[in-house]
């Protein structure tokens, strides 16, 4: 019997009740379809592994890209698919709200909505438009009572706004205007994180881990609710790709070659 988007997003939304697992972020079908092989109950696109993909840069994709890429891995697999939908493709809130109304109809069980602009001088929208946005999405996702987890991302770490009592008011605020599950990339320490848990409970704490950090066991322990990669495994994909590519290229040699995974594992896994 086929899995439908109301299946998915039902089992998406149980996932956030208790414990803790991991989220990994393909890039693509094939590697979507390679995570659900695996074993991972659901995935969530990634901006930057995606926009790569189409020779972008992250935050240089368009709505239009991005839903098709949600459309086809939504139908690529079985298990939940969470979206990467960056700041909504818009800034007022009314067009977000339309941007997310097409993110729904993609298949989606769970989308993202980011507070950053952009701009480096003023990294963040005023916190009174951001809350607006939240709501604005939430609107968009209940207006055929579609399910769709709502997470509110605060991207203030990840543009050099470290004030941690910032950030927690702002996902205070974001969860109190509808969002489901909170979101504060590029928290690292212990503190920081138990801190974003304690300020939003009961609502469910999504924690961005990268090439080092705490272990699924630790994260849990602090009362994180979900762990995702980002762009990492896109980025591990690439430095495979880029070795082998520049020693062909500088050294006239294909030594790096060897080391790929094997044809016919992949062929098995996608038979």
């Amino acid at each position: 019997m086929p899995v439908t988007s109301a299946d998915k997003r039902a089992t998406f939304k149980k996932m956030h009740e208790r414990g803790c697992f991991v989220l990994p972020n393909p890039y693509d079908v094939g590697t979507a379809k390679a995570l659900q092989h695996l074993g991972f109950k659901a995935v969530a696109s990634t901006s930057a592994g995606f926009a790569w993909t189409i020779g972008k840069a992250d935050n240089h994709v368009t709505v239009d890209d991005v839903c098709d890429h949600l459309t086809a891995i939504c139908a690529a697999v079985d298990i939940p698919v969470n979206a990467d939908f960056e700041g909504g493709f818009a800034v007022k809130p009314e067009d977000v709200a339309v941007n997310v109304a097409r993110g729904v109809k993609t298949g989606v069980a769970g989308l993202s909505i980011e507070d950053s602009t952009g701009d480096k001088d003023r990294p963040l929208f005023d916190a009174a438009l951001a809350v607006e946005r939240i709501k604005a999405a939430r609107g968009a996702i209940d207006a055929n009572h579609s399910g769709v987890l709502l997470t509110g991302r605060c991207e203030g770490f990840l543009w050099g706004v470290t004030d941690l009592k910032l950030v927690t008011e702002r996902l205070q605020a974001y969860a109190a205007a509808g969002a489901d599950c909170l979101y504060a990339p590029g928290i690292k320490t212990k503190e920081e994180i138990a801190a974003v848990v304690k300020a939003v409970h009961p609502k469910p704490v999504n924690l961005l881990i990268g090439a080092s950090g705490l272990s699924v066991k630790q994260a849990e322990e602090l009362g994180v609710r979900r762990i995702s990669v980002g762009g990492s495994l896109a980025r591990n994909a690439w430095a495979g790709f880029m070795k082998a590519a520049r020693e062909m290229a500088e050294q006239g040699s294909f030594t790096d070659l060897a080391h790929g995974y094997p044809g016919g594992e992949l062929n098995k896994m996608f038979r």
